[in-house]
């Protein structure tokens, strides 16, 4: 079965084409990045706008990649939610008008279920069970998976995601939107030990995390280097560095420790790790080096928001046989609606 899949819950307009028999055979993705660039952030009427001028050339494009036609499609799954609701509505508005156009089922999609899946677009596939981490710019959360639809929510941050904290961290240190790639990668011209920043909840006995007080850790730093530099107001870049280096020391110290404890109150060995910040270089290297631990990622393409995992997730669930919903949207879908009972002790 051929299932398009729809991706708009942001900055991205993801499309592609999952056929259950072949896997993934066409994905085109719109980034809006340079749109937002001037306004320092995303501007949701703006994001709203982009995605409905992008939807049907995006489509077409995968369609005419292919050799296929809408007569050929059998399914369209939808980011359902959460996200920014005028983004969600314009790519639910053109799913189920699609679908109900071609007399073809539509499958909602939450979000996150579409990156906790998005590591078996890979060659390098895991197995259920696994324990996934789910790190974003929108989420941090530790999930047990036994399944596609079988999921239980094992801990999350309490205030900040640690994608948010990436950008808002590089907005502090006067970097370019969006600065978390950026920070990253200045990162490695860091000193490690100049700056010490605090690992908040390492030792909370629980798999929550929160990343808020690392932000101010970091403006404590920049004000006193300001201060100490009355001359100018622009952070040498060599301190500038020193900064990144430690910010991203501590935000992959909390996560390494969270995985491991994760995995132990599990029992599993398999880790996968799926979002924006799983592209991370420092984080990818010291996962992969966990003891006893198999980890997987997504390809580095499907780290960030698109239209693959949503096309997977949707031909997961119809394979399955499960129902489907009309049509709305859920901007504040609760994780409690796709996470199943509390995992045993």
């Amino acid at each position: 079965m051929l299932v398009l899949g729809i991706e708009s819950s942001c900055d991205e307009t993801g499309v592609a084409l999952y056929d259950t028999k072949v896997g993934l055979i066409a994905d085109e993705l719109h980034t809006q990045i340079a749109m937002h660039a001037e306004y320092g952030g995303v501007v949701p009427e703006l994001a709203s706008r982009d995605h409905i001028r992008r939807l049907v050339p995006l489509t077409q494009a995968c369609l005419k990649k292919v050799g296929k036609s809408y007569a050929d499609i059998d399914a369209v799954a939808f980011t359902q939610g959460p996200g920014l609701g005028g983004a969600l509505l314009a790519g639910a508005s053109f799913a189920n008008a699609l679908a109900f156009a071609l007399g073809k089922p539509v499958i909602p999609v939450h979000h996150l279920e579409g990156h906790m899946l998005s590591p078996l677009l890979g060659d390098h596939k895991p197995d259920f069970p696994f324990v996934a981490l789910l790190v974003s710019g929108g989420h941090t959360q530790f999930m047990a998976v036994k399944g596609v639809g079988q999921y239980t929510l094992l801990g999350e941050s309490v205030d900040d995601a640690a994608g948010e904290a990436f950008d808002k961290t590089a907005k502090l240190l006067g970097l370019p939107y969006p600065g978390g790639a950026l920070l990253s990668e200045l990162a490695k011209q860091g000193r490690p030990g100049v700056f010490t920043f605090p690992r908040p909840m390492l030792h909370s006995g629980d798999l929550n995390m929160s990343f808020s007080g690392l932000k101010t850790a970091v403006l404590t730093a920049v004000n006193k280097i300001k201060a100490e530099n009355t001359s100018s107001q622009v952070i040498p870049d060599d301190l500038r560095n020193d900064i990144c280096r430690e910010f991203q020391d501590a935000v992959v110290e909390v996560l390494s420790t969270k995985a491991q404890q994760a995995l132990k109150q599990t029992h599993y060995s398999r880790l996968v790790v799926a979002g924006g910040v799983g592209a991370n270089w420092q984080l990818r290297d010291t996962l992969n080096q966990l003891p006893n631990t198999d980890t997987f990622f997504p390809p580095m393409r499907f780290c960030t928001d698109n239209g693959a995992m949503i096309a997977f997730a949707g031909a997961m669930h119809l394979q399955q046989a499960k129902p489907v919903a009309g049509f709305n949207v859920k901007p504040r879908w609760p994780l409690s609606d796709i996470v199943s009972s509390p995992f045993p002790a």
